[in-house]
């Protein structure tokens, strides 16, 4: 079984197995270009190389920059909310792709609904096929 090890000084050392469709590492947190300042993150995948690189979506609280639908957004009413971590409703903005190493990622905020981590990666599927 691949596992993969997220690393954080505060959650400390965290292992999971990352291929599995159901890879508890949903949401975490992810620190870009922002003067420091923690971002959330939805984990999609780890690269298939030898690098230790992870494919994100970004997570916003502005619901209006949602791309309606493509972009999934999570809310209060949802049964997934209170796992996910987040403090607001918030969009996974699918149009908001990224590679980022594994230091990038430090520490897990919570997690989504399979189901909806499936309906998001067919969502991006269906996109690069088109695209």
């Amino acid at each position: 079984m691949n596992r993969c090890h997220i690393h954080s000084k505060t959650l400390g050392k965290h292992s999971y197995d990352c291929r599995r469709p159901d890879c508890p590492i949903k949401i975490s947190s992810n620190e870009q270009n922002r003067g420091g300042k923690l971002r959330p993150a939805l984990v999609i995948l780890q690269l298939p190389v030898q690098y230790d690189d992870w494919l994100i979506c970004m997570v916003s609280s502005q619901i209006d920059q949602r791309i309606p639908d493509f972009d999934e957004v999570i809310t209060p009413s949802d049964s997934d909310f209170i796992q996910s971590g987040l403090k607001l409703p918030s969009v996974i903005r699918i149009s908001r792709l990224a590679i980022v190493e594994k230091n990038t990622l430090l520490g897990k905020v919570g997690q989504i609904d399979p189901e909806r981590l499936s309906l998001i990666r067919q969502r991006l599927s269906d996109w690069l096929k088109v695209t």
